[in-house]
């Protein structure tokens, strides 16, 4: 053995000790990928029910507000029902407040001129009495003076 095999036996059994040493790392990183692989696998098996869920509940949801919307276009046909019926009741109380305002003053002016009469009438009455009494008491002052003399 020459020199030339030696080092070539030397730089052999480096390549190999360099092969060995990688090695190493690289069975740890293909169980790596294996467990990344499997945990990828697990994720996607997993996930597709739970896309089937989300999908379902987003469905349900539109139906819903599908639902909504009808009821929302029932209550807006409501509503201006209940518009039409409240202007016929604003013009009714209107007008209910005119015929009103034209019986008061229909009414009132007779009313008056009877009060006033009944007050005048009242007056005169008291007045007469108030008269005939005052002519008694005038009468009464008279005798007794007449008879005091």
């Amino acid at each position: 053995m020459d020199a030339g095999e030696i080092a070539g036996l030397i730089a052999a059994g480096a390549f190999l000790m360099l092969v060995i040493v990688l090695a190493v790392p690289i069975l740890k990183l293909g169980r790596t990928v294996d467990a990344a692989t499997r945990a990828i696998n697990d994720l996607n098996d997993r996930s597709g029910p739970l896309l089937g869920n989300v999908n379902e509940t987003v469905e349900n949801v539109n139906t819903a507000l599908g639902q909504v919307q009808v009821s929302l276009d029932g209550v807006n046909l409501q509503l201006a029902k209940v518009d039409t019926i409240t202007d016929a009741a604003a013009h009714v109380s209107t007008n209910v407040a005119n015929l009103s305002t034209v019986v008061a003053a229909a009414a009132a002016n007779p009313l008056v001129k009877v009060a006033s009469f009944g007050y005048g009438l009242r007056k005169a009455v008291n007045n007469r009495r108030r008269a005939d009494e005052d002519r008694e008491v005038r009468d009464t002052i008279k005798q007794r003076r007449k008879s005091a003399r």
